[in-house]
């Protein structure tokens, strides 16, 4: 029992030391920052093929939608201070 117990230990011990030596190691900035572009990554991805292009009016929904929900929740604390209920939906009222 013994002798099967230190086999497998070293099989466990074998195989995490090839794990650690199969890493072919990165060319790190500083210690966790080991990100390597591929190759043929251009250094400037503005006007390159890799540039997503994105629309401005898709970029600024969300920001707009935040506007939209700032003045809902000014208008019902207004309505709560005004009237002592909160009332979710202040445009039917």
């Amino acid at each position: 029992m013994k002798q099967i117990l230190t086999v497998g230990v070293a099989i466990l011990v074998a195989g995490l030391s090839f794990s650690a030596a199969a890493y072919d190691g990165t060319k790190c900035k500083e210690p966790g920052n080991c990100w390597e572009p591929k190759p043929g990554y251009p250094d400037k991805v503005a006007g390159s093929k890799y540039d997503p292009k994105h629309d401005s009016n898709e970029l600024n929904k969300q920001a707009q939608s935040i506007k939209e929900m700032e003045a809902r929740n000014a208008k019902r604390s207004a309505m709560l201070s005004k009237t002592g209920k909160f009332v979710y939906d202040v445009d039917s009222e």
